[in-house]
Formats: structure tokens, sequence, C-alpha cells
């Protein structure tokens, strides 16, 4: 069971590695629309969501 368990950790991990780089990208690109449209909501909003998203990635990659 443990084998199984072992086995099984590093490849959810990789699958939410993907996630989470995927929602890093999803949120640039609000963030940068945001920029554009000169929203401060929504750039307030990304960049509390990428701070999220940046702490989580640090801790899959350690």
């Amino acid at each position: 069971m443990k084998q199984v368990m072992k086995a099984v950790q590093p490849k959810e991990m990789k699958n939410r590695i993907n996630v989470v780089q995927l929602e890093l990208d999803y949120e640039l690109a609000t963030l940068f629309e945001a920029m554009q449209e000169k929203n401060e909501d929504q750039k307030s909003a990304s960049k509390q969501r990428l701070e999220k998203l940046r702490k989580e990635w640090m801790k899959l990659q350690a």
C-alpha cells in the first residue's frame, strides 16, 4: 500500500503543478487586461490571486 501511495503522490503533484501553471497564465492575462483598461479593482484582485498562486507554486516545487 505504501508503494502505491508513493507512486500516486508524484503524479498528483505533477498534475497540480500543471493546473497551477495554467491558473498563473490565466491570471496574468487577466492582470494585463485590467492594466490596459485601467481597472484598479481587477488589478488588485489579480495581484492577490497571483500571490496565492505563487505561494502554492513554491510549496509544490519544494
